[in-house]
């Protein structure tokens, strides 16, 4: 089993696995609403050249985050 890190700690190229949306974070319900729950997958498909924001391949569509939203989402790499 690999080490859960923030999503905005993980490299491009990179496929992780949600383990969860942390519950004290103030857009939780907004991250839900875009499809990114537990046990779904997710590629990081580039970041920008500062690290923010990140973009992301979940359920067939790209989406992009800014860092500090990334980091309330807790992933383990495929």
């Amino acid at each position: 089993m690999s080490a859960q890190v923030g999503l905005d700690e993980v490299e491009v190229n990179s496929r992780v696995k949600v383990i969860q949306v942390d519950p004290q974070s103030r857009i939780r319900r907004r991250i839900m609403d875009m499809g990114i729950v537990r046990g779904t997958e997710i590629t990081v498909s580039g970041k920008a050249p500062m690290g923010d924001p990140i973009e992301l391949l979940v359920r067939g569509y790209n989406l992009s985050l800014r860092k500090s939203e990334a980091k309330d989402i807790t992933v383990e790499v495929v």
